[in-house]
C-alpha cells in the first residue's frame, strides 16, 4: 500500500511539474509580440513617436512667441477605443502623459478624474492642516490645449493568416479657440501566420 501510495505521490508530482510555466524575467522595453494583437510595446512606441511629431510642430513656437516666451500647459483629454478589441486605453493616455511630460518642452496639468481627488483634499486641508500649510482654492493652473484622440483597427483574415492594421489619431486643440493646432496619425500593420490563429 506505501509502495503504490509512494509511486502515485511520485506520478502526481511529475505531472504538476509538467504543468508548471516556464517564467523568465525580460527587459520591459525588449519587444515582445505573441498574439499579433495591441500590446506594451506598440502603446510604447506609437506614445514616443507621435509625441515628438507633435513637439517639433511650428505651434509651441507659435505659442511662446505670443506669451512672452511661456511654454504650452497641455491636457489629454479622451481617448477612444474604436477598435475590434479589447485595449487598455488608460495605459496608452499613461504612455502619451509621460512623453510629454518628460520632453520638458510643455508643462502639463492632471485630468478630470486627478483633480477631483486633488480638490477634496484640499478641501480636507481647510478643515485639518494648519493655516501655514493648507493650499488655496482657485490657485490651479488651466490647461492651453488638449490632446485628445482613438485607436481604430482593420482585421483581414484568412484561414491561418491574418492581418492586424491599426491606426492611432491625435489632435491638439487650443481650448480657448478651439483650433486644432496638430493633426497626427501612426499605423502599424502586422502580419500573423499560425494554424490555429483565432482573432
Amino acid at each position: 500500500m506505501t509502495k503504490h501510495l509512494s509511486l502515485l505521490l511520485i506520478c502526481i508530482g511529475l505531472i504538476i511539474a509538467g504543468c508548471s510555466p516556464d517564467v523568465k524575467r525580460v527587459d520591459t522595453d525588449e519587444v515582445i509580440d505573441l498574439s499579433g494583437r495591441w500590446n506594451d510595446t506598440d502603446s510604447r512606441l506609437v506614445a514616443e513617436e507621435m509625441i515628438q511629431d507633435a513637439l517639433d510642430r511650428p505651434w509651441i513656437r507659435q505659442f511662446m512667441q505670443k506669451n512672452n516666451g511661456n511654454v504650452p500647459v497641455v491636457i489629454v483629454g479622451t481617448v477612444q477605443n474604436l477598435s475590434h478589441e479589447h485595449i487598455n486605453v488608460q495605459t496608452f493616455v499613461k504612455d502619451l502623459e509621460r512623453s510629454l511630460i518628460n520632453s520638458g518642452e510643455v508643462e502639463f496639468v492632471s485630468s478630470r478624474e486627478e483633480r477631483v481627488e486633488l480638490r477634496e483634499e484640499r478641501v480636507d486641508q481647510a478643515y485639518h492642516a494648519s493655516e501655514k500649510t493648507v493650499k488655496k482654492d482657485r490657485m490651479e493652473t488651466g490647461a492651453d490645449f488638449m490632446l485628445q484622440g482613438s485607436i481604430n483597427s482593420i482585421l483581414d483574415r484568412t484561414n491561418n493568416k491574418a492581418v492586424m492594421f491599426y491606426q492611432v489619431n491625435l489632435e491638439l486643440t487650443d481650448l480657448e479657440s478651439h483650433k486644432k493646432v496638430w493633426i497626427g496619425d501612426k499605423k502599424i500593420k502586422k502580419l500573423i501566420k499560425r494554424p490555429d490563429f483565432k482573432p
